[in-house]
């Protein structure tokens, strides 16, 4: 979480940058001022694709974030609709009861071992963090008041893989008693795929909306494991 905030402040400060303020009579370079061009994400993370024995021991609530800054130009015809792309961070954990992932191993195929009768962490999550091209399609049913309307957009997102890690907390044993409060955190990507391509879309009034993310190319590179397409739920947060 300390380099999701590190990764906001950043995208913070380019978009200020960018986004200076025009003087009057001079033209704003068709960015829409009334864009969303700041975008905060809340998300719940789901892998599809997974076999049933990695799936009965994924977490409830595999939360995450993701930041972005937008530039936002209306269509001169309809300003209703508009075309947006930008920069950003996209974070996603899973978390993992009674599992371990051996994205160090030298196997030539991802190790999900079944710890649930050994030595093993309470707490234990699979981590990534990406950087981001969105793009989207956008529709403001009211575009002179956008933070009082009824807003919606498509589109794809490509990415580039930053990390990879897997993090266990709070050491166990087997009859699931806790040994010490020690963290053990491994980053390694060699099993990853470096690019990833997403769909998304959302929808919501004002400030608020609900979106959705699909990655349309799998998670790991052919042959080294299961076909897992991560998909993201929650909530955006945007108006500025």
């Amino acid at each position: 979480m300390r380099n999701f905030i590190v990764a906001i402040l950043a995208i913070c400060f380019v978009g200020t940058a960018t986004a200076q303020i025009t003087p009057a009579g001079e033209p704003d370079g068709g960015i829409s001022k009334s864009g969303d061009h700041f975008m905060i994400q809340i998300a719940h993370n789901i892998w599809s694709g997974v076999p049933d024995s990695i799936k009965d021991n994924m977490g409830g609530f595999n939360r995450s974030a993701n930041a972005y800054f937008m530039l936002n130009k209306p269509f001169k015809g309809n300003e209703k609709f508009a075309i947006a792309f930008g920069l950003g961070i996209s974070t996603a954990n899973i978390y993992l009861d009674n599992m371990t992932v051996a994205i160090d191993s030298s196997s030539a195929v991802l190790v999900f071992k079944d710890a649930a009768n050994a030595q093993r962490y309470k707490k234990y999550k699979v981590a990534t963090t990406i950087a981001e091209i969105p793009l989207e399609l956008r529709f403001t049913a009211k575009p002179l008041t956008p933070n009082k309307s009824i807003k919606g957009a498509l589109g794809i997102k490509v990415g580039q893989l930053l990390s990879a890690s897997t993090k266990g907390k709070g050491l166990i044993n087997a009859a699931g008693q806790e040994l010490n409060n020690s963290t053990y955190k491994v980053k390694e990507k060699s099993y990853f795929q470096t690019t990833r391509l997403s769909a998304t879309a959302r929808f919501g009034y004002g400030l608020f909306s609900i979106f959705g993310s699909y990655s349309l190319t799998p998670m790991l590179k052919d042959g080294v494991g299961a076909d897992i397409k991560p998909i993201q739920i929650g909530l955006t947060i945007s108006g500025l």
